[in-house]
């Protein structure tokens, strides 16, 4: 069993809030770490895709004052949204009796319309934990374990399949599924043909400014459409917007944000690659590596990090920076995938322009060492893991 670290922050959570809702992405793990609190605590669980369990909560004050005094998870909470409100209710009756914590852990596919529902019935009562796919701190730190992570990605089925072909096959089975049966579930009809062809056309452009009128002439749609695809693809955690970051400089910024598909055997699954060699020698592999990279230290840094990347129309550009909460300062970080990587001028440009506090290049191997003045080649495990050790803090 691999210890997630989201395991950990719910826990916190629910000893702060009556309610925590834990989303992510479907096959991610949450319903298995919901079953171990609820093994270790003596949690009620209802799995809310199941008619018995739906038909418990016909009338759900009733039924939920009986177990006013344990946990209660309940799985797919967006079949029924009409909890929400019901839970508003029961949650400000605890709080008379001193029932002021660890109510109820919900669990979603992070849709944004559950996340507004839920937000706005439950204001000052509710906490999020975002949990993704496996990233390199959870993984075990063993020789090729990295390389492992990043051809398959951190779905834990596809990361720990037999071999490359089952974990390929277990992926492309995922985005079917996603395609014909869940996100229909959300209320989008869009078409699965459609919506796949739009997602492989972002896996072919991993990490390019999103140009929506492009896209759209290729999919023969209009950008107000592609628009929308990339809105309900973010809204599942399946796509990263990055943003680019605006600094109070008097230089000409890129505004479009970056598009990255979040978990990398998802951007091969979709590219019909299967392993290592054969990622090697396609056009992708340096943007499915930085995309990977940048997924992996976002996952590690402390909660309120805001990131970024930095671009100017003169050639200046770092890949992510990051703007750390708590006075910790602006970390600068460019990806190379090799093991000699060796800053351009337009990273030492934007340094200047934006003076971060600590500035790296991730590469992949594990040494660390000085390139420039202030600047370290490191390796993304030991980024990640200075990262978390802030957030530890």
């Amino acid at each position: 069993m691999i210890e997630r670290r989201a395991t950990a922050r719910v826990r916190r959570a629910l000893a702060r809030q009556a309610a925590v809702v834990l989303v992510g992405p479907r096959q991610v793990g949450k319903t298995t770490l919901a079953l171990e609190l609820a093994e270790e605590t003596g949690a009620l669980y209802l799995d809310l895709e199941s008619s018995a369990d739906r038909n418990k909560l016909t009338d759900p004050a009733l039924f939920l004052k009986d177990h006013e005094d344990r946990l209660v998870i309940m799985d797919e909470i967006h079949r029924v949204p009409e909890l929400f409100r019901e839970l508003r209710g029961l949650i400000d009756r605890g709080r008379r009796k001193g029932l002021r914590t660890g109510r109820f852990l919900l669990l979603g596919s992070a849709a944004m319309d559950l996340l507004r529902q839920s937000s706005e019935s439950l204001a000052g009562r509710i906490e999020y934990v975002e949990m993704g796919p496996l990233d390199i701190l959870e993984a075990a730190d063993t020789a090729g374990t990295a390389d492992r992570l990043w051809v398959r990605g951190g779905f834990p089925d596809s990361f720990l399949a037999p071999s490359d072909a089952t974990s390929l096959a277990f992926r492309q089975n995922f985005i079917r599924t996603y395609l014909e049966r869940d996100i229909p579930q959300f209320g989008r009809r869009v078409p699965a043909e459609t919506l796949q062809r739009f997602w492989t056309m972002l896996a072919h452009g991993q990490g390019t400014l999103l140009n929506a009128s492009k896209l759209a002439a290729g999919l023969g749609v209009s950008a107000p459409t592609v628009t929308d695809y990339i809105d309900l693809l973010a809204d599942l955690l399946l796509l990263r917007r990055l943003p680019p970051f605006h600094a109070n400089v008097k230089k000409r910024l890129v505004k479009s944000p970056k598009t990255y598909i979040r978990d990398s055997g998802l951007t091969h699954a979709l590219l019909g690659l299967e392993d290592l060699n054969e990622l090697s020698g396609h056009p992708v592999v340096g943007a499915s590596w930085e995309g990977f990279a940048i997924e992996n230290l976002i996952a590690a840094a402390p909660p309120g990090t805001k990131p970024a990347f930095y671009r100017t129309s003169a050639g200046a550009e770092i890949d992510l920076v990051l703007d750390l909460p708590g006075g910790r300062g602006r970390w600068a970080i460019e990806i190379r995938r090799g093991l000699d990587p060796v800053p351009g001028k337009g990273f030492h440009n934007a340094r200047e322009d934006l003076r971060p506090a600590q500035s790296f290049i991730v590469h992949s191997g594990a040494d660390r060492y000085p390139l420039a003045e202030d600047v370290d080649a490191i390796g993304l495990r030991e980024l990640a893991v200075m990262l978390d050790a802030l957030r530890r803090e």
